[in-house]
């Protein structure tokens, strides 16, 4: 048996511990839990990840006939219109965005104008047809964070206002000063990535600062997807929520650029790409002015509408709680057409997330399977603009139509597994609340473990609709299919998962495949189904771990209470 880290044994020690110490009380009924089938599932995503659908883009053809389908199945397997008003859908105001950019950087004599979208891609959430930055001056700012409980600042006390910032991907990947070949746990969360990783983090302290643009370095490994995801996803149109200030306050521009066109900058105004990255790595690190400009010029093509998150609802059967929610949500949309590629120009979008979908219809065709409702009730909701940043959801949790303070937690599906059974299912969230508890335990019932997140380093709980559930302080459960594949080789399941973000990930290719096995996807979706039991069934609430960066948010709502 190959040796463990201490971490690593730390971390299943805990797990372990956790799930002996949850009372889950009876499981589901074996009736509701066998309505959950891989029979079912593939019928879903097949009508979702079909031609017709047209990769399911907000604002389209493809919207309505997903909306029409989610509702209608809604309504198939007994849930009552989840919108107060006695429809099936939230409206979501968007405004759909198509770009044609044009970016040029100055350094010195040379004049670099990268090609879109191979090379850079730009775009703005601001609601104007035209966004101008001119002769903007360029500073290299490290990683762009600014997190005091680690004492960090890469901006210090430099004015950027109404300049161009140049950002580095991911947050500080500190070497542990005990050991240089690993992080440090004690700087960023170690391996881990956290919020400051993000893109959206980088954007947002870009309009805190005031600058004019912003301009993050891609590289393939740190960001966990390749530069074509990025340039896919800017050759269609784009969406934001259209909101009353249509966006103002947000930065003018937000750019990438790839760690090619990085370099050639850079060596253009005479600074080393990789001396630069080292000396970013300390909380010494001050903005470097490159002594050259960026300009940009983006014309956006600006339609207005309303979008739709869909929901759902099967009522609680007890009184004094049947007011109180468990929430499962998986986003409906995807890339929609692109009309500009050869070939196949659809983005069908089967496990991203036509898979999601099928699984929050079949966990509510379980719950109507159950001799007795649950005691408290079930929120069943599908998103819209995930692929956007999280708009659906965003939306909602601005614009709840039932309490979040008396929401007691979200169960967010983002993609099935689809290779085979396995005999762990992975915590993304890494078990910062006792949400992981009950999956732990609930998985122990089952033959089954729930591990860390193997790739912490990707930051995958920041780019799925719970983040802005978990923003509001809602503890969440976000999964992914395990690694230990039976009947399986050691290195089956990470080969598949590379496969799929090299080959799939936001590609057309992401088709309903005749190969796939999706008995693990079934074990995977009733294990969150007895998840979600369980908390619409205890008797207490989910709570987030100490030091998680939402128990704050969650005890404000509940007026101090954890």
């Amino acid at each position: 048996m190959k040796s463990l880290s201490f971490r690593a044994l730390v971390i299943l020690a805990l797990t372990s511990i956790s799930a002996a110490a949850v009372e889950l009380g009876p499981p589901p009924a074996k009736a509701a839990l066998e309505a959950i089938n891989a029979d079912h599932l593939l019928r879903h995503i097949k009508v979702l990840a079909s031609d017709e659908f047209e990769g399911r883009a907000p604002g389209s053809k493809g919207e309505e006939l997903t909306v029409k389908y989610i509702t209608e199945q809604f309504k198939a397997v007994g849930l009552k219109p989840g919108n107060p008003d006695g429809t099936y859908v939230q409206e979501v105001p968007l405004a759909g965005l198509t770009v044609q950019p044009t970016a040029t950087f100055r350094a010195g004599e040379e004049t670099i104008a990268p090609k879109f979208p191979d090379e850079y891609i730009a775009s703005s959430t601001r609601l104007q047809e035209e966004i101008k930055v001119e002769n903007s001056e360029i500073v290299f700012v490290g990683y762009g964070v600014v997190a005091p409980e680690y004492g960090w600042d890469d901006f210090k006390d430099v004015d950027v206002r109404g300049k161009t910032i140049l950002m580095l991907i991911n947050d500080p990947a500190i070497p542990d000063p005990k050991n240089p070949e690993q992080l440090d746990p004690k700087m960023f969360k170690g391996k881990a990535m956290t919020y400051y990783g993000r893109w959206t983090y980088k954007y947002e302290i870009a309009a805190e600062k005031g600058a004019a643009a912003a301009v993050i370095i891609h590289e393939t490994e740190p960001a966990a997807y390749p530069f074509s995801v990025l340039s896919n996803g800017a050759a269609t149109e784009n969406f934001e929520i259209d909101a009353a200030d249509k966006n103002m306050g947000d930065v003018e521009v937000r750019s990438w650029v790839t760690v090619e066109t990085a370099k050639k900058l850079l060596a253009a105004s005479g600074q080393d790409f990789e001396a630069l990255k080292k000396a970013a790595l300390t909380k010494e690190f001050r903005p470097v002015p490159l002594g050259a400009t960026a300009s940009f010029e983006i014309k956006q093509k600006i339609r207005t509408f309303q979008s739709h998150n869909v929901v759902g609802i099967a009522e609680g059967s007890d009184p004094k709680v049947k007011d109180e929610w468990i929430m499962y949500t998986a986003h409906w949309d995807h890339l929609g057409r692109n009309p500009e590629l050869e070939g196949d120009q659809i983005y069908n979008g089967a496990l991203d997330n036509a898979s999601g979908v099928a699984a929050i219809i079949e966990i509510a065709r379980a719950h109507q399977k159950l001799p007795k409702a649950t005691r408290r009730s079930a929120l069943f909701m599908g998103t819209t603009a995930e692929e956007s940043g999280l708009l659906g959801a965003k939306y909602y949790a601005g614009n709840p139509l039932y309490p979040l303070e008396k929401t007691l937690g979200n169960i967010n599906i983002d993609g099935l597994p689809a290779w085979g059974r396995a005999r762990d299912i992975e915590d993304v969230s890494d078990g910062n609340s006792t949400m992981a508890d009950v999956l732990a335990a609930a998985a122990k019932r089952r033959d089954r473990v729930a591990k860390p997140n193997s790739r912490p380093e990707r930051g995958s709980f920041y780019r799925a609709d719970h983040f802005e559930f978990s923003k509001k302080g809602i503890p969440a459960v976000y999964t992914k299919g395990g690694t230990d594949m039976i009947g399986k080789s050691p290195e089956f399941a990470k080969q598949k998962s590379d496969e799929y973000v090299a080959k799939h990930y936001h590609q057309p290719s992401d088709e309903v495949d005749p190969a796939w096995d999706l008995s693990g996807a079934v074990d995977d979706v009733q294990l969150l189904f007895e998840v979600g039991y369980a908390v619409a069934n205890g008797d207490e609430w989910p709570k987030w771990k100490p030091g998680t960066e939402f128990k704050a948010a969650r005890e404000q709502m509940l007026g101090g209470k954890p």
